[in-house]
């Protein structure tokens, strides 16, 4: 850290942070408690181009001049004298994480509504990045984005699931024969979500205007160019309403004051323009996808627990609820 120009007082604490379980993600602070954050792959075995911290820190460079909240990254090494994988040291941004119900709990109605519809409006500002510009045309393929995902996540599903699940494989078919045209590329997120943000905080007296703003958008491993619906699709499939079951631990959008998944859609539309004919297809998409990560997620966690994070890993039967949440909305959208 000295060597990339950053001052370090005394050692380097370091402390796991964060619920995600594909990249690890650790706090450093050190004496002076300056703060910075580390990421790295999970520990043992890792599928074939999976967990590419180094392409995830390259999209983060690439926003840095952008309308997009990033964090700076201060460095990267795959030096075996400090690491046994590739590690990337980036700024600490002093944001909220609403990444557990005890935080969500504490807000009032109004912070949850500005939170909330402070993502679609962020998600614009994702799909509006002029890829030639920032150098970003060539991150991947400009192929249609439907066909590239059902591939690349039919396969992982193939080499990671514990168990058939032959209602997986059938929403896999239904999704393969009901791809929508593809009519622009945009930068795609991959992963947007409540707990891949964080938003300004109470105490930093900001304003009413601000109070549910974005400051930075975090968890760029899955980014990719494709279908911009995709990631709205995605976002509204990690967002439960009131009585529903399907998401696990974490069901803060159902709480008062969050907007509905039909409010974030119609922002989003709204800001953006788009057409919502192809939205439930993508809703139904990010579900299966869910699933399949959901299914990754717990075979690494049983392959090597050292990877399970502090809320534990996601069940076999949460998994079979998302593919059930997920058929039911591919049922109504015909698909």
């Amino acid at each position: 850290m000295r060597g990339l120009g950053e001052q370090v007082d005394g050692e380097l604490q370091l402390t796991r942070i964060g619920l995600g379980q594909s990249n690890l993600t650790y706090l450093a602070e050190d004496d002076a408690a300056r703060r910075w954050v580390l990421r790295r792959p999970p520990l043992g075995h890792r599928l074939a181009s999976a967990h590419d911290v180094i392409r995830e820190a390259g999209i983060l460079q690439s926003l840095a001049d952008t309308d997009v909240p990033v964090p700076r990254i201060v460095g990267i090494t795959e030096n075996p004298a400090v690491t046994d994988a590739p590690l990337v040291a980036m700024e600490f941004v002093d944001g909220l994480a609403v990444d557990r119900m005890s935080v969500a709990e504490t807000l009032t109605p109004e912070r949850r509504r500005a939170i909330g519809m402070s993502m679609p409006s962020m998600l614009s500002r994702i799909h509006a990045v002029n890829l030639e510009e920032h150098g970003l045309s060539g991150l991947a393929s400009h192929k249609p984005y439907a066909a590239r995902q059902l591939k690349r996540w039919a396969g992982q599903w193939e080499q990671s699931k514990t168990r058939e699940l032959p209602a997986l494989d059938s929403l896999t078919r239904r999704l393969t024969a009901a791809i929508p045209e593809q009519t622009e590329t945009s930068l795609v997120h991959g992963d947007f979500h409540l707990r891949n943000v964080l938003v300004t905080r109470d105490d930093q007296q900001l304003g009413a205007d601000a109070c549910g703003e974005v400051v930075a958008t975090l968890d760029w491993e899955l980014s990719t160019l494709g279908e911009p619906l995709a990631d709205i699709g995605s976002m509204l499939a990690y967002w439960p309403e009131a009585g529903e079951d399907y998401s696990g631990d974490l069901t803060a959008t159902a709480l008062e004051g969050f907007p509905t998944r039909e409010e974030i859609a119609a922002e989003y539309l709204r800001l953006t323009g788009r057409d919502e004919a192809a939205l439930r297809y993508w809703h139904t998409l990010g579900l299966w996808k869910i699933a399949v990560i959901g299914e990754g997620v717990m075979r690494r966690a049983v392959d090597e627990p050292r990877n399970m994070a502090d809320a534990g890993t996601p069940t076999m039967e949460r998994i079979d609820t998302l593919v059930d949440f997920a058929t039911e909305i591919a049922d109504r959208a015909r698909i």
